[in-house]
């Protein structure tokens, strides 16, 4: 076995609802070994280590650290506890993988991101939606000039979704649709259409049973000089409910491509309409509700696998996801100030 093909000793830190689904991901590739689960309540991270085989179980951060060689930590706890643990990890020199979103504001995020550059330690952000198989083909299809210079967009996540149910903290944010599936939203935005060159968001709160806001509707102007429209609502009662698919229509000078229903991918052009379907893969563990998401979590570990092995680069780094949070946290700015923001 080559040096490149070396196992990656990792622990997982944080117990909650997605962290059996990351855990099962990272099951599917190989030369990937998880030795480790940290959870404040042990109880939490014993049950999930005996789930999956894990050896060892800690509730002391120090600990785990201490007695653990390390390749990586995934780190998939609430946002509010995400730059003590990247700190924790950074400071025994462990390269880091952190949930989305990075940090509950701009100040922490960049400073976490500094952190990164300064000690070289690799810091990744699990932003994983661009690595949906329906969102990939797009980006290819764009990357073959199917459809020319896109100057028109249309970005849609609206559901009714009772997402409450198995996470019922997000009811008790104070920020939500934006940071939560804002995050994965603009992350797409910048995958498919490259940086922002202004935005303006409006939100508002439907559901009078949460805090944060539910829905959120944002306006970019692109550096490339395309317009992007992002709705974002889990609101929504709908004729057809899609969820977790993010539906996309981009415009060009040669025709249209689109993500519909059903992860359908169609283009159209002055010879008509091709449709084809862009499935994700479906794995057994994988909850059909989510099976979309759950199937790009794999894609989207085998990134961070390669880069931390150095045949690749990870394409979510701290300082590439700071972009993306940066349009979050603007987004606010804009819906309280009613103002645009220009970069």
């Amino acid at each position: 076995m080559g040096n490149n093909e070396r196992i990656l000793r990792g622990a997982i830190i944080g117990c909650g609802f997605w962290a059996q689904y990351q855990i099962a991901a990272w099951l599917e590739l190989d030369h990937v070994e998880l030795v480790a689960v940290y959870n404040r309540t042990r109880s939490k991270a014993n049950d999930l280590a005996r789930r999956f085989g894990i050896p060892a179980v800690y509730d002391d951060i120090r600990a785990l650290f201490e007695k653990e060689h390390l390749d990586f930590v995934d780190i998939i706890t609430d946002v509010d506890t995400h730059a003590f643990f990247v700190k924790e990890a950074i400071k025994w020199s462990i390269p880091v993988i952190c949930q989305k979103p990075m940090a509950p504001d701009v100040n922490v995020s960049r400073e976490l991101v500094r952190l990164g550059k300064n000690t070289r330690v690799p810091f990744f952000i699990h932003e994983n939606f661009r690595w949906q198989t329906p969102i990939r083909r797009l980006r290819a299809l764009l990357d073959e000039g199917r459809i020319g210079k896109v100057f028109k967009a249309r970005i849609a996540f609206c559901s009714h979704f009772p997402v409450f149910d198995n996470q019922p903290f997000l009811a008790s944010l104070e920020r939500f649709i934006l940071m939560d599936i804002g995050s994965h939203v603009l992350d797409i935005v910048r995958f498919l259409l490259g940086e922002a060159k202004s935005m303006y968001c409006l939100t508002n709160t439907v559901n009078p049973r949460i805090k944060g806001e539910d829905v959120a509707n944002i306006l970019l102007e692109m550096r490339s000089g395309a317009h992007c429209a992002v709705e974002l609502s889990y609101a929504s009662l709908l004729e057809e409910e899609v969820f977790p698919q993010t539906l996309v229509r981009l415009e060009g000078t040669l025709g249209t491509a689109e993500i519909c229903a059903g992860h359908t991918v169609k283009v159209t052009t002055d010879r008509g309409t091709v449709s084809e379907k862009a499935e994700p893969v479906a794995y057994a563990w994988a909850d059909p509700a989510y099976a979309l998401v759950h199937a790009s979590i794999v894609e989207i570990n085998r990134n961070f696998r390669d880069a931390l092995q150095g045949k690749g680069v990870a394409e979510t780094d701290a300082q590439d996801n700071f972009k993306t949070m940066q349009l979050v946290y603007d987004a606010y700015e804009s819906a309280v100030t009613g103002k645009v923001i220009t970069y």
